[in-house]
C-alpha cells in the first residue's frame, strides 16, 4: 500500500519537473541567480504548482567560508 502512495508521489513530482522544464525562461532564471553565485553563493530554485501553473521560489543561500 506504501508502495502505491509512494509511486503517486513519484508521479506527481515528475509531471511537475516536466512541466517546469517545458515552461521556464531558464535565461531569465540564470539572470535572476548569477549574481549571487558570482558572490560565492548557493541558489536552489524550489518548484510547485501555483494556480495549475508551475511556479518556482529562488532561495538564496549564504555562502560557507
Amino acid at each position: 500500500m506504501e508502495s502505491k502512495q509512494e509511486d503517486k508521489k513519484l508521479e506527481e513530482k515528475i509531471e511537475l519537473l516536466k512541466a517546469f522544464l517545458e515552461s521556464m525562461d531558464f535565461k531569465k532564471l540564470r539572470s535572476q541567480s548569477e549574481r549571487y553565485l558570482v558572490e560565492g553563493k548557493q541558489v536552489k530554485f524550489v518548484i510547485s504548482w501555483k494556480e495549475g501553473k508551475p511556479s518556482y521560489e529562488m532561495v538564496v543561500i549564504k555562502a560557507t567560508d
